[in-house]
């Protein structure tokens, strides 16, 4: 009950942002947890920075979020860039000063990456003509998918998928966790404004599925490396930001290029 309730609460949420906010209430909102995010995996990364390096750390690398709020791709790279020139500055200043100024270069430019970036193409996808379906669309996939690969691992579970990295998933909560994703798309599908493609549908659920499977492993593995659980603890039951968009990371860039490129209609 710990996690179903703020679980409903934040998809309501979610579900109500997209459909009855605008756009701009959207990148606002996006902004601020990205906000978080950031810090948390500073937090987890860079445990030595002192609180004035990594709040400029997090401005740095916040740079291409808040470059797509007028929903234009060349905006973002260019503060693509603008964040690592960033994040050089920060560390010729803060030379001698941190301990591994290595270390946060490279966290810096991960950050921009895999957070900024990757958050980015969400608020890039609410600016898509069909953009709050697509992304209920990528909501319930990638729900579908953990709660069919929570199940199906439950009952069927036996050979590890990764497990050094999270001993909890298995090959057979991954197949669940894919035909879950594919059906709840093609269910989906029937309520969307504009019908899609079935075929084309099925095979982009497949593939989001499995990126996002990517996504949710790939924090894993970081939290491993450094030691901890959850990457925070701001909501309940669930840990924190970075625990909760783990596989929209890296899924939300997918679905904005399989639209982009006309592979979805």
């Amino acid at each position: 009950m710990n996690r179903l309730v703020p679980g409903v609460l934040l998809a309501g949420g979610w579900l109500a942002l997209l459909f009855y906010g605008s756009a701009t209430l959207f990148w606002v909102v996006v902004v601020a947890a990205a906000c978080v995010a950031l810090f948390e995996y500073f937090r987890m990364a860079c445990p030595g920075l002192t609180r004035p390096h990594q709040v400029l750390a997090i401005l740095a690398c916040l740079l291409p979020v808040l470059a797509a709020a007028a929903g234009r791709p060349d905006l973002i790279l260019a503060a693509m860039i603008a964040s690592l020139l960033a994040v050089a500055a920060i560390a010729l200043h803060g030379y001698g000063a941190m301990d591994d100024v290595h270390r946060f270069m490279s966290c810096g430019g991960f950050a921009t990456l895999y957070v900024s970036l990757c958050v980015a193409h969400v608020v890039l996808l609410r600016h898509h003509p069909q953009g709050p379906f697509w992304l209920t669309m990528l909501m319930v996939i990638v729900a579908g998918s953990d709660t069919g690969a929570y199940y199906a691992g439950r009952a069927f579970g036996r050979r590890k998928l990764f497990p050094l990295i999270s001993p909890k998933k298995t090959v057979a909560g991954g197949v669940g966790g894919l035909l879950a994703g594919i059906v709840a798309a093609l269910v989906l599908n029937q309520f969307f404004p504009v019908p899609v493609n079935p075929l084309a549908l099925l095979a982009a659920a497949a593939l989001l599925v499995v990126v996002g499977i990517a996504g949710d492993l790939t924090e894993s593995m970081i939290k491993r490396s450094v030691g901890v659980k959850d990457s925070g603890t701001i909501l309940a039951g669930h840990g924190g930001i970075l625990d909760r968009i783990d596989s929209l990371l890296l899924t939300a860039p997918v679905l904005y290029y399989l639209l982009h490129f006309g592979l979805l209609g």
